[in-house]
C-alpha cells in the first residue's frame, strides 16, 4: 500500500492530469480550434470540484469570453485572445489549475482563491506549512500576517490533522524574524505549532544528493519536510537582487535548506549565492518534496531590488495552485506586466533558468499552453487576460 505521504505527493503532481483537465475541458467555451492558433491563455470560469469538502460554497458562473479589458487601468497593446487551446482530458496532457483573484483583501483572497482552485489535499493530513519570513520587513519582504491567519483557518475549516509553520531566515535570526512579524503570537491565537529550522539537530536534517545536481556535496533539508504528508506554502511576489533574478515559490524553498549541518564548515548558502548556477540549484531544491497547495500574495509586489527592499507595485492579486512552475511563471508574468528588471523581462517567460530547469526536472508544466486561469468575476478575468500574453 502507498504511504499517505507519498500519496499526497503523487495527487498534488498529477491531479491536474487525471482529475482538472476534464473539469477544465468542459468548462471551456465551445471555438473554432483554428482561433486559438496563437497559444494566448485566457482566464477561465472555474469548475465544479465536486471532490472537495470546503465548507463555502461558491458561486460559479458561466463560462464565457474573455472580458472587456476596459475593466481595468492596464491595457494590452493587443486584443485580448477570446478562446483557449482545446486540451485533452488525459494524463499525458498534464495541464496546472491556477486561481487567480483580484483583490487589496488578502484574507478574503486567500479564502476565495483556494476556493476556486476547488481541490482538498489537506483534510486528514498533517500539514507542513512554509511562509516567506527571510526577514522581519513588511510584505512584500515577508508574509503578511493577513496571509497567515486566512490560509491557517482555511486549512483547519478544509480538515487538517494538525499545522506545524517551519522557517529558516536568510536576513536575520530566524526566532527574532517570526517574534519580531508576530508568528508565535499567531500560533498561540490559532493554535498551531512552529518550527525554527536552525535549531534542529545534526540528525534531524537529510541530505539531498544526486549527480544532476549543481550542488557540490549536495543541500541538507529537514527530515520533517521528507516525512510531511502535505506540504503547503505561501510566498510574495518579487524580484530579487542577489542572483536568483525572482523569488517566488521555487526560491521561497530555499528556506528549508540548512545553512550548515553540525560541525561541518560547509556553507550550502554561501556555495548557493556564489555559483553562477545559482538559479538552477534553486529549482533543484525543489526536486526534495511536491506541493500540495501553493498560495501567493500579490497585492503587493516588488518590481526590483529584493528581496527586502524594492521599488514597490501594487497588482492587487491572490493565486492559488500546486503547480511551481505555473505559480512562478503567472508571477514573471505580472512583473513583466508592471515593469521589471533587465533580468526577468528577458526572453520568454519558460526560459527563465529557474523555470527552465524545473521543467527540466519534470517539478511541473513545461509550457506556458498547459497552464489554465481559473477566475469567478469580471475583474479578475479581465487582469487575467491581460497577463496571458505576456506567458505566452
Amino acid at each position: 500500500m502507498m504511504k499517505r505521504r507519498e500519496f499526497c505527493r503523487q495527487f498534488a503532481l498529477v491531479g491536474g492530469a487525471i482529475v482538472l483537465a476534464p473539469l477544465i475541458n468542459s468548462c471551456a467555451p465551445d471555438v473554432d480550434p483554428t482561433a486559438t492558433s496563437n497559444g494566448q491563455i485566457p482566464a477561465t470560469d472555474p469548475p465544479t470540484a465536486a471532490n472537495t469538502p470546503h465548507p463555502i460554497q461558491s458561486l460559479r458562473p458561466t463560462a464565457t469570453s474573455a472580458a472587456d479589458p476596459t475593466q481595468t487601468p492596464l491595457q494590452p497593446t493587443e486584443d485580448l485572445p477570446t478562446a483557449s487551446p482545446q486540451v485533452s482530458p488525459t494524463a499525458e496532457a498534464f495541464v496546472a489549475t491556477i486561481a487567480l483573484v483580484k483583490t487589496t483583501d488578502r484574507a478574503a483572497g486567500v479564502r476565495r482563491a483556494i476556493e476556486l482552485f476547488g481541490l482538498n489535499p489537506i483534510r486528514g493530513n498533517r500539514v507542513l506549512l512554509k511562509p516567506n519570513y527571510n526577514s522581519a520587513d513588511s510584505a512584500p519582504a515577508s508574509t503578511h500576517l493577513d496571509i497567515m491567519r486566512s490560509l491557517v483557518t482555511e486549512m483547519n475549516d478544509m480538515g487538517a490533522r494538525s499545522i506545524t509553520v517551519g522557517e529558516r531566515s536568510g536576513m536575520g535570526n530566524t526566532r527574532a524574524v517570526l517574534e519580531q512579524t508576530d508568528v508565535f503570537s499567531l500560533a498561540d491565537e490559532l493554535g498551531f505549532d512552529t518550527l525554527v529550522f536552525d535549531e534542529l539537530d545534526e540528525e534531524e536534517w537529510v541530505i539531498q544528493q544526486s549527480s544532476d545536481f549543481h550542488w557540490s556535496s549536495g543541500f541538507a533539508v529537514p527530515r520533517i519536510l521528507l516525512d510531511s504528508e502535505c506540504v503547503v506554502q505561501t510566498c510574495n511576489l518579487k524580484t530579487h537582487s542577489y542572483g536568483g533574478h525572482f523569488t517566488l515559490s521555487l526560491k521561497n524553498s530555499v528556506g528549508f535548506v540548512a545553512r550548515s549541518v553540525g560541525a561541518s564548515s560547509h556553507n550550502f548558502m554561501s556555495e548557493l549565492h556564489d555559483s553562477t548556477y545559482q538559479r538552477h540549484m534553486i529549482a533543484e531544491i525543489n526536486t526534495a518534496y511536491r506541493p500540495s497547495l501553493i498560495v501567493m500574495d500579490g497585492v503587493d509586489a516588488f518590481l526590483d531590488g529584493g528581496p527586502a527592499t524594492g521599488r514597490l507595485a501594487h497588482p492587487s492579486v491572490v493565486i492559488a495552485g500546486n503547480d511551481p512552475v505555473a505559480i512562478d511563471a503567472v508571477g514573471v508574468a505580472i512583473l513583466r506586466l508592471f515593469g521589471t528588471t533587465p533580468q526577468v523581462s528577458h526572453g520568454k517567460v519558460f526560459d527563465q533558468e529557474q523555470i527552465a530547469r524545473a521543467v527540466e526536472l519534470g517539478l511541473g508544466v513545461d509550457s506556458p499552453e498547459r497552464i489554465r486561469i481559473f477566475t469567478g468575476d469580471a475583474e479578475s478575468k479581465a487582469f487575467a487576460g491581460l497577463i496571458s500574453r505576456f506567458l505566452t
